[in-house]
């Protein structure tokens, strides 16, 4: 646990150049507290106990202004920068080393109990108010912009933009790709 917590703190301290000591971030970072109120909230979730669960997700919002399912699945040095405003739907999975900015959405697009909500690959960068849409995809290491409504998969190592988001092509200053978005 207290590696974890560790990992945590120096992830936030590597990606936040405001960040001066790792005791300012253990204190103060609402990001960081919103993930480690939700690896707890998951655990009883986990266990069986969904309304106390869903109680503890809601004090963590409260709180931090972060709203994580506890049904969420959220991997390693996930660093939620500021936080205000992130929502993290229940089928959401979020792998390691992805950083997420203020008031990104990971939404549902269906009403019925399936996978519903986006999966974030490995070392993903979310802009701010990025809204993801869907049991969409987007692959290891690629990056959304601020602003950017996505609807549809987004492979590996790429760049999306825009409302609606497109590839764009970073070779040519940020032009956009003649490559669409794939549906799933």
């Amino acid at each position: 646990m207290f590696t974890r917590i560790r990992e945590d703190v120096r992830t936030a301290l590597d990606h936040d150049p405001a960040a001066k000591s790792a005791l300012e971030v253990a204190l103060l970072y609402p990001g960081l507290h919103a993930v480690w109120g939700h690896r707890v909230a998951s655990r009883v979730h986990a266990a069986g106990f969904g309304f106390l669960a869903r109680f503890l997700s809601q004090l963590v919002r409260l709180l931090t202004g972060v709203e994580i399912h506890p049904g969420a699945t959220i991997g390693r040095r996930v660093f939620i920068d500021h936080g205000a405003g992130v929502v993290i739907g229940e089928t959401a999975e979020i792998g390691d080393d992805v950083v997420m900015y203020h008031g990104v959405t990971l939404g549902g697009a269906d009403s019925e109990p399936v996978k519903r909500h986006p999966t974030i690959e490995s070392g993903v960068t979310l802009g701010a108010n990025a809204t993801l849409i869907g049991a969409i995809t987007v692959g290891e290491a690629a990056n959304v912009g601020a602003g950017a409504v996505v609807v549809k998969d987004i492979p590996a190592g790429r760049t999306a933009v825009g409302n609606p988001a497109r590839l764009v092509d970073e070779a040519n200053a940020g032009e956009p790709d003649d490559v669409e978005l794939r549906a799933n």
